[in-house]
């Protein structure tokens, strides 16, 4: 009796973040009713069409919309936005099975959502978001010395206005991927926070997921350790993946592009690490050496957050690469230099098994849900 007392006092004033299912469609709603009105007002001519060739040269060879104009692009992103808007309000306001989310309308909703979600996320952004974030230490090291010369924040190669459209499109994806989620479950009858029910599929048991889970961490550590060899090489003088004359050549065009190739590395190497952690007790655990930590719990959100921003990351660059390898963009002659492109190839495979890792590692984690009891 005392315990259900308590659980109904925990229950009784849930955080804003607890609450997700409750607004985030109407939050997706709110996403896409602003961006369509920004469809809307780059149709009509107005400035800062962030996509194609005219409006941002960098895009070339590396942008899926490298090609667009805003006299053609724009009106679709009004037309598919407003009405992503009125879909978005239909499914927040569905509670239950059955209503608006019955039939064949709340499967097209679902399809809809979905496609919506995956363009967003990961389909139309593309390597330079990563980029950008992946820099950041760098400069926050090189900074103070003036390194990377004529480097900045804001500057080519990191958050332009583009660039920064592209983090806007992935968060719009987010709110439409969570907001899809949380009605795919009302019809199926699970619990729209966690996702069990009658309808829970048994992969999502926290036993299930331990053991498909370690498979997940094997890839997502593996792949960002043979970058990391990669990079680390090439600043020790070691031809990995390419020709003595590429490196000599390489050298003397670019001569910080080794030290910074080696920072990159060394991120990819943390990054495994953190991986790796996913199916350990010290994921769990803060362990001993971390001050003020030591011995208590981490919360799942501390690793599930970063984790999932990462793979949202190296999916869209990752996608990018596949990408520019099928439009022929790689140089001829890049065989014996098969060290240039090799691990770009293969991020598809890390963000799979960081996705699939961070995943699992959620469902072991999650414990009681707060709202269902399950």
């Amino acid at each position: 009796m005392n315990t259900s007392a308590t659980q109904v006092r925990v229950d009784s004033r849930p955080s804003l973040w607890a609450r997700w299912p409750e607004w985030v469609g109407w939050a997706a709603a709110g996403w896409s009713l602003a961006y369509g009105l920004l469809g809307v007002y780059w149709a009509l001519g107005g400035a800062g069409f962030p996509f194609g060739a005219e409006a941002d040269p960098y895009s070339v060879g590396v942008s899926p919309l490298e090609n667009a104009r805003a006299q053609s692009l724009a009106p679709v992103i009004a037309v598919v936005c407003l009405l992503g808007a009125a879909g978005a309000v239909a499914m927040a306001r569905v509670r239950r099975r059955g209503g608006t989310g019955a039939g064949a309308v709340g499967a097209a909703m679902i399809g809809f959502g979905w496609v919506l979600a995956i363009l967003l996320t990961v389909g139309l952004p593309d390597v330079r978001p990563l980029m950008g974030v992946a820099r950041l230490p760098l400069l926050a090291v090189g900074a103070p010395f003036g390194w990377p010369e004529g480097v900045s924040v804001f500057g080519p190669g990191m958050f332009t206005w583009p660039v920064l459209n592209e983090l806007v499109l992935m968060l719009g994806g987010l709110c439409w991927a969570a907001a899809t989620l949380v009605y795919q479950r009302r019809r199926r009858d699970t619990c729209g926070h966690c996702g069990r029910g009658r309808g829970a599929a048994s992969w999502t048991t926290p036993a299930a997921a331990a053991r498909w889970g370690r498979w997940a961490v094997g890839i997502a550590v593996v792949v960002p350790l043979f970058y990391a060899a990669i990079r680390w090489s090439w600043f020790l003088g070691i031809p990995f993946g390419v020709t003595t004359e590429f490196l000599r050549v390489e050298a003397v065009d670019t001569p910080d592009i080794w030290l910074a190739g080696a920072m990159e590395g060394t991120l990819a190497i943390g990054g495994a690490v953190l991986t790796l952690g996913l199916a350990q007790r010290w994921a769990e655990i803060y362990p001993g050496w971390i001050p003020f930590l030591r011995g208590k719990p981490v919360r799942p959100r501390t690793a599930v957050i970063p984790a999932t921003a990462v793979t949202l990351l190296i999916t869209a660059a990752g996608l990018g690469n596949l990408r520019a390898l099928a439009d022929g963009a790689y140089p001829a002659g890049v065989g014996e230099n098969w060290g240039t492109i090799a691990p770009g190839l293969l991020w598809p495979l890390w963000a799979a098994g960081l996705g699939a890792a961070t995943l699992a590692y959620h469902l072991r984690r999650r414990g009681r849900c707060r709202s269902c009891g399950a």
